[in-house]
């Protein structure tokens, strides 16, 4: 069959599938795309003659949150099913770069397809090519090769059969999963070759799901066996292996408390009896006092970053062990742990077998469950709204929310000071309805992300969660969401500047500096008038319906208006500071963010000493 490299491509994109547990589903279920000379006659021709049945095409409006929408939707999906995204040459390509850092750092599956330079040089340098006069071979695309799990560049026709493969490969690779770049010189991309027809044969990649080792496994049965103060950390490979069920028995069985990451937060819903809330720097207290007395903690699917382990502070029980239950073996021996090379399901089962008649003592059983419950009491506090007629704090937000929604609404955030009131305070009722990008901690992610999970989950309220500063990085998929009719919910926080870095910059002797959104003062910083800028009005102007919002009552109103709605809408609300009563509870536990050693100002003096202090605490986990 003769068709161009960019036709071959499409037509075999539309043929494979995956299949777990059973389960088969398009692994490319459509391709974003933005046009330009690097693909308009390559791509773009190739989507036209397929047709929307055989590739459907999603427009976008900037090449960054294209792949923040497919990331959306590959983590709705389960990482069963992914987006492709085409982009010209040049800036087109390079703006990839943010979304490929984020896909590949969370482990989720996207396929980008950036245009590239002349594979055939016939002139030199062509528009948008990077000269680089120690290599002629290297294009702008090279930048993605750091943050692409596979990348491949395809100079000649032939050589798409095997790359196509090796990308679907790791696409559907549990571990390692990503972003995938096959770039394509616009030259190559137009160019016809006489393609094998088992090529576009249906082929179905089955997602595995190993099973731990015999001698792993006993190892580990032994450690919890011997544990007085086990603590379970549930992280992303709980949600991406479908484990939540087999958590849940395993939590049930034992009485082991499980704390969640940010990735885990879900894995159980809020109300299990073994659920203590979110661990480590934007935890709870309960699971962060747990984790400072534990004896073994079983990592169940997390990479424990810094966040979680509270910059390797909070595990301070001298006889701390640990048991990496992971996919990864890379993850698997973090802190020195006991491996538990698996899927997480099989082995939460397989485990839960081998430590039959296991239980936790029930004195500490019954501790935990004390303290969850008095932490609840701080929960209820800081979503207290008792002055109708007040402008709210950003926690009494998330109390409002937390009246209207259920168990079916997804909520996204991803950056500012949100993820940590959200890691805190958040009853998540479900196992998909907390969605935080905090791998890479993205700003602007949710907007376009909330997309993806729209696309993935037709009929289910999703709200993005944004700031005014990631607000205005990144609003121009909303566009899309009008155009594609997707009745997202938008809620903006405007406190007139990035209130978390602010915040942090007080904390560590910065004294908010170049943080606050403000006119300049006579002295030259930036803590003049508020800038007159409307929100409301520039999400108006793309198109979605907005309802603005002054007090705690017109936005109780707002948000059931908004969940009713069946077109996209923005809730506009200010928020104020809190106070030490209305607001969030402190972080428990601490967070390493250097601080100037030597300074003039007594801020940053009186920070370097609570930094020394906490960093003392730091242990290396042997």
């Amino acid at each position: 069959m003769r068709l161009t490299v960019a036709q071959a491509l499409v037509r075999f994109l539309a043929a494979q599938y995956t299949e777990r547990d059973g389960h088969r589903q398009r692994l490319i279920a459509a391709t974003w795309g933005i046009f330009g000379h690097g693909n308009v006659a390559g791509i773009g021709q190739a989507l036209l003659e397929s047709g929307p049945d055989a590739m459907p095409f999603l427009q976008g409006r900037n090449e960054q949150a294209m792949v923040h929408a497919a990331v959306g939707y590959a983590r709705r999906s389960g990482r069963l099913s992914a987006h492709a995204v085409t982009t010209s040459i040049g800036p087109g390509a390079t703006n990839l770069v943010t979304g490929a850092a984020l896909a590949t750092i969370n482990r989720i599956p996207v396929l980008l397809l950036p245009g590239d330079t002349f594979a055939t040089r016939p002139a030199d340098p062509v528009l948008q090519q990077l000269e680089v006069p120690y290599a002629g071979d290297i294009s702008v695309n090279d930048t993605l090769r750091p943050v692409s799990r596979h990348f491949d560049r395809i100079t000649r026709p032939e050589a798409l059969v095997p790359a196509a493969l090796q990308a679907m490969r790791v696409l559907t690779d549990p571990v390692q999963t990503g972003a995938v770049t096959l770039a394509l010189p616009q030259d190559v991309q137009a160019e016809a070759y006489e393609w094998p027809p088992g090529f576009f044969a249906e082929r179905v990649w089955t997602v595995r799901r190993p099973r731990p080792d015999r001698d792993e496994l006993a190892r580990a049965a032994e450690a919890v066996r011997g544990s007085a103060r086990p603590l379970i950390v549930a992280g992303g490979g709980i949600r991406h292996s479908a484990a939540q069920a087999a958590l849940a028995e395993f939590a049930g069985a034992t009485g082991i408390p499980v704390a969640s990451t940010q990735a885990g937060k879900g894995a159980l819903p809020y109300d299990h009896p073994a659920d203590v809330g979110g661990i480590g720097h934007t935890g709870t207290a309960t699971a962060d006092d747990l984790a400072r007395g534990a004896d073994l903690v079983i990592a169940a699917g997390t990479r424990l970053t810094d966040f979680t382990t509270a910059s390797g502070t909070l595990f301070q029980n001298p006889a701390v062990r640990f048991l990496g239950l992971n996919l990864d073996p890379y993850d698997a021996h973090k802190l020195a742990g006991r491996p538990v090379v698996c899927d997480a399901r099989e082995g939460l089962e397989e485990l839960r077998a081998a430590v039959a008649g296991y239980r936790v003592d029930p004195g500490y059983e019954t501790a935990y469950k004390e303290k969850k419950s008095g932490w609840e009491l701080l929960v209820d506090r800081a979503y207290a709204a008792p002055d109708e007629d007040a402008a709210p704090t950003q926690a009494q937000v998330l109390g409002l929310l937390d009246a209207v929604v259920g168990a079916d609404d997804v909520l996204i955030n991803a950056a500012g000071s949100l993820p940590g009131d959200l890691h805190k305070l958040w009853r998540a009722r479900s196992a998909d309805q907390y969605h935080v990008e905090y791998g890479y901690s993205c700003m602007g992610y949710e907007i376009p992300a909330a997309i993806g999970v729209a696309l993935a989950a037709p009929g289910r309220p999703v709200w993005a969660l944004v700031g005014d500063g990631t607000y205005l990085m990144n609003p121009t998929e909303l566009v899309t969401a009008v155009q594609e009719g997707l009745p997202i919910k938008v809620v903006i926080l405007d406190n007139q500047g990035y209130a978390s870095i602010g915040g942090l910059s007080g904390a560590v002797g910065a004294e908010g500096f170049g943080t606050a959104y403000r006119f300049r003062a006579d002295d030259g910083s930036y803590t003049g008038a508020p800038l007159p800028v409307d929100l409301a009005a520039n999400a108006a102007s793309l198109g979605m319906a907005v309802i603005r919002t002054r007090t705690i009552s017109d936005l109780r109103k707002a948000l059931a208006e908004a969940r009713a709605a069946d077109r996209p809408t923005c809730v506009y609300a200010q928020t104020r500071t809190p106070d030490t009563v209305s607001g969030p509870p402190p972080a428990q536990a601490w967070w390493d963010v250097p601080v100037a050693e030597t300074a003039t100002r007594k801020s940053a003096a009186a920070a370097r000493e609570e930094y020394d202090r906490q960093a003392a605490q730091r242990r290396r986990h042997l």
